[in-house]
């Protein structure tokens, strides 16, 4: 994910992070639990990239239902007893191209201090896409088998298990005494078809591709219904024990097949890197033709005293990782192609496809992207395209097919199709937005949630569920008409929930805020580019709201009347630009400049804004913005906090630093002077020692403040 797809603010990162969360736990449920997933792999690994990446970027916003804290699902209400791992299923972590798999291994060289010259040796073998089994065996006997679950518990599948050929109801006498064996339960692609084509005569449930069939074979109550399904087993790796036979991965794997227990034949190790991924190609050639679906190839490092150094993070072994396929591809017909109003204005063009089947899913969207990916690929209603699954939750085109037949163009709209406000893309970007945000309805319910976020006027008892519940019975559309519930006192209160003393303590919370801080204010409206910080600095300049339009309108006129010039660079350009926006804002602000002064250009510019402006205005009265700081250690320096910060909020401490003369900024960079971890501080931390920039915890920020007074 690149920094311009990240939230915009850490209101909608904290939103992203809450819906993630309820989904990836969704399809978790719906994968391990149910067994009846919705989504693709490489699907549900987009989902998780995207959490990774805003909880790389806002690592103080992880939420204790991150799917980093958790494996698989909780298993659901079902027929089959709970049992309780002794040692827990991790899952792994994944990897897409040559280089990640290079960083994983360079990465593992440096926790070990791994000299370059030093072996490192890695065994592979290719994912199977089935249901994970932990087998256990005490005094070589088996006494449980039960499925993966949330990681610690998982269901007794033991009866179902004991049908299995592959999995050996004894261990031969060399074994140890208690050891589990755990792998995948899989249906091979010719066992799949068989069982469907069997299942479709009886006129009974037909299953959507083999792992959901070995899945719900193994997940009977009635064991004589698997011992029917043609189930195979394949050892993977092993869990609780009293003995490991081997000091190396393949030792103990090579100990584990002489016990009856079948390996994939690719299972091989490796001590470079270059014959690691050639064996990863050669898998990936064969992948068509391989009895059973596998959707990549685990890379673990061989040595089990290395494996114990690495150890585990929350959710994954730091010396395994799955190296992932690319997607699969299919060709079909572009019906027709709409456009999408995303939740920041975003112009968003979806094909509407002929449903095809790519991968065992049928896809009838796709991605577009924006407004310039559909020039590139040349698309329009009525094309041949190819099409695939690769990490987006919506596949996308790779090939025009008809690029060539005569037909005509698709014309990108020039104006929002829910709001009719204009659409523009600003200076260097290629997403074309709505400038309408107070007013679109694609946008109103974020926007509203946004306005009354703690980080904007933080009106008490006005939440998400109050939003959508007065939004859906007409009681709000705009940020005036909250100002304005206190006339419909009598609707809300004959509402399903509302009592007196709620709806008056709603109330008081609403009207506590009509003399809001004016900065607080100006971020509250979710104007693009426009943060807490950034609007803090704005205020410092203008001093007032009420010169915020016409300051506006100044930037607009300037852009109008100096456009760039023939042979004027990039750089010459903005840079020209800077210095005037900053001149017309009256501000000397690094953050302010050219997407700053255009976001505010172009929302004062559209006429529906500026009319729920004037509407806002009239029902608040924001305070002059006035600073007052002191003296510190820390005046004219910039300051940066990262981290969970258990003492106070980002918004205090903010405030903290610009009282002391301070500036906050949200990114490290050479110009930062100080930077103040919390803990679960992640690269901001890492950036800052390489820059030697001076790091302190709260404890040590919190010295500085005092010592100001």
């Amino acid at each position: 994910m690149s920094v311009s797809d990240l939230p915009e603010t850490e209101a909608d990162a904290a939103n992203a992070l809450m819906k993630l969360a309820k989904e990836i736990a969704k399809h978790n449920r719906l994968y391990h639990a149910e067994d009846a997933p919705a989504i693709s792999d490489a699907e549900y690994d987009q989902l998780i990239a995207r959490n990774n990446a805003i909880e790389a970027a806002y690592p103080h916003l992880m939420r204790d239902d991150s799917p980093n804290r958790s494996v698989g699902a909780a298993v659901a209400s079902s027929p089959l007893a709970k049992v309780r791992h002794e040692q827990r299923l991790y899952s792994l972590d994944n990897g897409f191209s040559d280089e990640d798999i290079a960083e994983f291994v360079a990465r593992v060289r440096r926790f070990l201090s791994l000299s370059e010259d030093e072996a490192l040796c890695l065994t592979a073998e290719d994912k199977i896409d089935g249901l994970s089994l932990s087998i256990r065996y005490e005094d070589r006997k088996l006494v449980r088998a039960a499925t993966r679950g949330d990681g610690q518990v998982g269901e007794d599948v033991t009866p179902n298990a004991r049908t299995i050929a592959d999995i050996p109801q004894m261990l031969p006498a060399d074994a140890p005494d208690l050891f589990e064996v755990r792998g995948e339960v899989y249906m091979s692609k010719a066992a799949f078809a068989d069982l469907n084509a069997k299942q479709e005569a009886a006129d009974e449930k037909i299953f959507a591709n083999p792992r959901n069939a070995a899945a719900g074979s193994l997940r009977q109550k009635d064991a004589s219904v698997t011992e029917a399904r043609p189930l195979r087993f394949l050892a993977h790796g092993w869990g609780d024990n009293s003995a490991v036979p081997g000091e190396t991965q393949t030792d103990v794997m090579q100990a584990i097949e002489s016990w009856g227990f079948p390996l994939s034949e690719h299972l091989k190790r490796f001590d470079t890197l270059d014959t690691l991924l050639a064996h990863y190609r050669a898998i990936e050639a064969q992948r068509a033709d391989m009895p059973y679906d596998i959707d990549g190839v685990v890379y673990k490092i061989d040595r089990l005293d290395w494996q114990a150094r690495l150890g585990f993070v929350a959710k994954a072994p730091r010396w395994a990782i799955a190296h992932k396929f690319p997607a699969e591809k299919a060709e079909t017909t572009l019906e027709a192609i709409d456009i999408q109003v995303g939740r920041t204005g975003k112009l968003t063009p979806v094909g509407r496809l002929t449903p095809v089947t790519v991968g065992g899913v049928v896809v009838s969207n796709v991605t577009l992207h924006n407004r310039d990916e559909i020039e590139r690929l040349g698309v329009r209603p009525g094309d041949r395209v190819r099409i695939q699954r690769a990490g987006d939750v919506i596949p996308q085109v790779v090939d025009n097919l008809t690029r060539e037949e005569p037909r005509p163009a698709f014309h990108f709209p020039e104006t929002c199709p829910e709001c009719g406000s204009e659409a523009v893309a600003e200076e260097g970007e290629v997403d074309v937005r709505c400038t309408g945000g107070l007013i679109c309805p694609a946008q109103r319910f974020q926007r509203l949630v946004h306005f009354v976020s703690r980080g904007a006027l933080d009106i008490d008892g006005l939440g998400e569920k109050s939003i959508a519940e007065f939004l859906e019975a007409g009681l709000i559309h705009s940020p005036a008409d909250i100002f304005r519930l206190r006339k419909k006192r009598s609707e809300i209160l004959g509402r399903e929930g509302w009592q007196d003393k709620s709806v008056d303590n709603l109330l008081a919370a609403i009207e506590a805020k009509r003399r809001p801080d004016a900065a607080r204010l100006l971020f509250g409206l979710g104007i693009r580019h426009v943060g807490s910080v950034t609007a803090r600095d704005l205020m410092k300049g203008l001093g007032t709201l009420e010169r915020l339009p016409g300051k506006a309108k100044d930037v607009q006129d300037y852009r109008d009347s100096h456009p760039r010039s023939e042979g004027e660079s990039d750089g010459k350009f903005r840079t020209r630009m800077d210095e005037a926006i900053k001149r017309i804002l009256e501000v000397q602000t690094d953050g302010i400049g050219v997407a700053v002064g255009f976001a505010l250009a172009d929302f004062f510019h559209e006429k529906h804004n500026r009319t729920a402006w004037d509407d806002l205005m009239s029902e608040v009265d924001p305070e002059p913005f006035v600073v007052e700081t002191v003296e510190s250690e820390v005046a004219g320096q910039t300051v940066v906090f990262t981290g969970k910060l258990e003492t106070m909020s980002r918004d205090e401490a903010k405030a903290q630093a610009e009282r002391l003369g301070a500036k906050a900024a949200g990114s490290i960079s050479a110009k930062t002077d100080l930077l103040v971890a919390g803990p679960g501080a992640g690269s901001k931390l890492k950036k800052a020692e390489e820059l030697g920039v001076r790091v302190v915890d709260e404890a040590g920020w919190a010295a500085i403040v005092a010592k100001a007074g």
